[in-house]
């Protein structure tokens, strides 16, 4: 395993007043604007609402990022990622 990743691939989300979120356990981000951040994480895709939304600090090799703007929700869908699967684009177009 590299150092400096997250060896146990846990995942969290520590957020401060709805505005500054960091999140450890994240496989990709796959998109992001100011209204909505779309992510693999180890327990799955995760989708980040709200506005002003800003990646403040992506650091893949951690599996860490940083966001802030106003969250309005979390929400989770799809199966837990089993260790480095192929992006979904490559899924996508096999």
């Amino acid at each position: 395993m590299e150092e400096g990743r997250n060896p146990s691939g846990v995942h969290k989300v520590i957020m401060h007043n709805r505005r500054d979120a960091v999140l450890t356990g994240v496989v990709d981000v796959m998109s992001f604007d100011e209204e909505e951040i779309l992510m693999e994480t180890t327990e799955g895709m995760l989708s980040v609402k709200g506005e002003g939304l800003h990646v403040k600090k992506l650091t893949l090799e951690k599996g860490e990022v940083e966001l802030e703007g106003v969250v309005d929700s979390f929400s989770y869908s799809g199966k837990k990622s089993k260790g480095k699967e192929e992006s979904l684009i490559k899924r996508l177009f096999k």
